[in-house]
């Protein structure tokens, strides 16, 4: 379209229509172009799928994006930073730096590895922790860490997959991780599901739940559960009363503003239809992005 096309390495992810849904869209399990941009903003908004779909696979006619419209770490809002440059070692995970009031950084997942993109991140200021949601996403984590000198986090229920972690997240009770910072065990999608709290504002739920645009509704990826449907849908339950945020920021689908309490309405209903699931084969096709 107009020079811009989706190659066939593209895995259906979701990151870059995240980025750009009025100008790409989903069809036969993959992205496809659906108009060219028509100014200047919509051409940032195509750049900016372009730089975060980790098959690189949004392209122009010259076959390369304009490195001088890359726009991350992208701002969403005074407190949170969207890293871009997703990996296609965690499935094209979103990851996320989260700002300290004391000037210091929390990254939450990693975005595929560079000394370059490191460097940029630290410009928000520096480092102190990799936090891992789960094992699908530790991919960097390690090496990320050890260029910023920072701790790497993740649960115990899925230590195997860091086991050179420096901080374990055990058993199911919050953990106060940093001023103003929980981590929430929510074993279901993995046995070692965490979601990190920030602020009474920020959610970063992993791969536990997500915002669909499809049903305009908080939503769990039930065809894409490794541990358990039953125990994600005690999880959810355990916690819905004890989170309040406004911000929901997953790995895998779409991120939403609401008003707490709206939130919170919608992740006690997310819990109760949750509980109603039964566990089913793997099926990534079946996704409601």
């Amino acid at each position: 379209m107009a020079g811009w096309h989706v190659d066939d390495r593209c895995v259906n992810c979701d990151a870059a229509r995240q980025l750009a849904p009025e100008l790409i869209g989903e069809s036969d399990g993959r992205s496809r172009i659906l108009r060219p941009p028509r100014d200047e903003a919509e051409t940032r908004r195509l750049h900016a799928a372009a730089f975060a779909c980790p098959t690189r696979s949004i392209r122009p006619e010259s076959g390369r994006p304009d490195e001088k419209l890359d726009p991350f770490p992208m701002a969403l809002d005074d407190g949170v930073l969207l890293c871009g440059h997703n990996s296609p070692h965690t499935a094209g995970a979103n990851s996320y730096l989260l700002l300290r009031p004391s000037g210091t950084v929390m990254m939450i997942d990693t975005p595929r590895w560079s000394r370059e993109l490191a460097a940029r991140f630290t410009a928000s200021g520096r480092v102190t922790d990799v936090l891992l949601t789960h094992r699908d996403h530790v991919a960097h984590g390690r090496r990320y860490a050890d260029h910023f000198g920072a701790r790497l986090w993740i649960h115990e229920g899925d230590l195997d997959a860091a086991p050179d972690a420096d901080q374990v997240i055990r058993g199911l009770d919050p953990r106060e991780i940093g001023d103003g910072v929980t981590a929430h065990p929510l074993p279901g999608h993995t046995r070692g599901s965490v979601l990190y709290l920030a602020d009474g504002r920020y959610c970063f739920t992993g791969d536990s739940f997500y915002w669909s645009r499809t049903t305009g509704d908080l939503e769990v990826a039930e065809s894409v559960t490794w541990y358990s449907i039953e125990e994600l849908a005690r999880s959810l339950a355990r916690v819905a009363g004890q989170l309040r945020f406004e911000r929901l920021l997953p790995g895998h689908g779409d991120r939403h503003h609401l008003p707490a309490e709206e939130m919170s309405g919608r992740l006690h209903a997310l819990a109760d239809r949750t509980r109603q699931l039964q566990p089913r084969p793997i099926d990534f096709t079946a996704v409601r992005w």
